[in-house]
């Protein structure tokens, strides 16, 4: 049995003998399966859930939740989850209940956790590769002279000072690879957006705090082709991705960015020109595929119609748009990545299952991309009140390879030229 594990006010880790750990899929807790559990991955990041506070098993096998230390009297608790790095897909959330009062949360992918023969687990399963991703090779104390020394040598690229700003600032990874000329590498590009999704992480859509913003500028070709020559001639498996978490929707910006395309490719044929995209604005994509580009991701939520509107809220476009740019896409044989925002208790149920497969098999997905939703379990829900039971993220993901075994699972984009 794993144990519950909660945070005194200090912020000290504590489990209790006591109570079973518990995890949440959609609206119901449930107890975890060996299956769904792993050592908590190096990388991972441990906090407390504001505002939330712990829900397990007594020893009678009963529910039961606790708001103050039953070890040190009068000491509020909080729940704790794990947040975790790339290349692990969380199969639970934690199971909580929410003070009086209490906010939503913060926009992170909460991962229920326990303790089990003194380690710390995780409600999560490996889904790809993570040597490129773990975080021991980011924000390292060579990074700020890495920066120094790529913005002396392009003064006048607006880009580089908010890939600067965004390293340091934010942490971004896609962001530091620019500055340390390795895999994948961002480009923003633009600041506004056709859809307004619920979970924005650069813009408030709904009283909750996007967690960064967005940049506040158009830049020019110029601009554009130097770092993205830089990178894909400098660069080890190098990838350059237009849609960062910086910025709207890029392929508004189609014009320039396929003039940069066309550009880079005439003077190199290294490494992957790739776009994270909603994939609505057809038009601009299918310039931008004309122009040479070799891969596209696409961000979804849902492939029920109606769940994706719910949740994406386009403004400007629908579901059908998103098909044909893929299909345009991949009639000029780009690679196509669906970068699926799972939930657990949402993802994994049936009618969300046989349209993910559907629409996979429709638009001959290349791979689909395991991206843990950073949301407020009960702000999402809300949302979507009438969602059944789940599966299990581990029983969806073994589906999937079932009913579409060419389709590869994984977790972020790898290099295709």
């Amino acid at each position: 049995m794993y144990l519950t594990l909660y945070a005194n006010e200090k912020g000290e880790l504590i489990e209790h003998p006591g109570m079973g750990m518990l995890g949440r899929s959609g609206k119901e807790w449930l107890e975890p399966i060996a299956e769904e559990m792993i050592l908590l991955p190096e990388g991972s990041s441990l906090v407390t859930v504001p505002y939330r506070i712990p829900v397990g098993i007594d020893e009678n096998g009963k529910l039961a939740y606790f708001d103050y230390n039953p070890f040190s009297a009068g000491e509020k608790v909080y729940a704790v989850a794990a947040l975790l790095p790339q290349g692990f897909s969380r199969t639970l959330l934690p199971a909580c209940t929410s003070q009086a009062n209490a906010k939503e949360l913060p926009l992170f992918g909460y991962t229920a956790v326990g303790f089990k023969d003194g380690e710390i687990y995780v409600a999560a399963v490996q889904s790809d590769e993570h040597r490129k991703w773990h975080p021991e090779r980011y924000n390292t104390k060579e990074l700020p002279g890495k920066i120094k020394l790529m913005l002396e040598k392009y003064p006048e690229n607006r880009i580089l000072r908010q890939l600067a700003h965004c390293s340091m600032e934010y942490g971004c990874f896609t962001a530091q690879n620019i500055f340390c000329q390795r895999w994948e590498g961002g480009i923003p590009t633009m600041n506004i957006c056709n859809a307004n999704c619920i979970g924005c992480i650069s813009e408030s859509h709904t009283g909750v705090e996007a967690p960064q913003d967005r940049i506040n500028f158009t830049p020019e070709t110029k601009e554009i082709v130097e770092i993205g020559l830089e990178h894909l001639n400098s660069a080890p498996e190098a990838i350059i991705s237009f849609g960062q978490g910086c910025e709207g929707e890029p392929s508004l910006n189609a014009r320039k960015l396929s003039e940069a395309i066309k550009q880079i490719r005439q003077s190199s044929a290294k490494g992957t020109i790739n776009i994270n995209t909603n994939a609505g604005y057809t038009e601009g994509i299918t310039m931008m595929c004309d122009a040479g580009m070799d891969a596209m991701r696409v961000t979804i939520f849902s492939c029920v119609e109606d769940n994706y509107n719910s949740y994406h809220r386009p403004s400007t476009y629908s579901l059908s748009d998103v098909k044909s740019s893929i299909k345009y896409a991949k009639d000029k044989h780009l690679t196509i990545s669906m970068n699926l925002l799972i939930f657990p208790g949402f993802t994994d149920t049936k009618e969300e299952m046989e349209s993910l497969v559907d629409f996979a098999q429709e638009c001959n997905i290349d791979m689909i991309q395991l991206r843990n939703l950073n949301i407020d379990p009960d702000f999402l829900m809300s949302h979507f009140p009438n969602t059944g039971s789940g599966i299990g993220i581990t029983n969806f993901i073994e589906l999937l390879q079932k009913e579409i075994p060419r389709v590869v699972i994984g977790s972020y984009t790898h290099p295709v030229r």
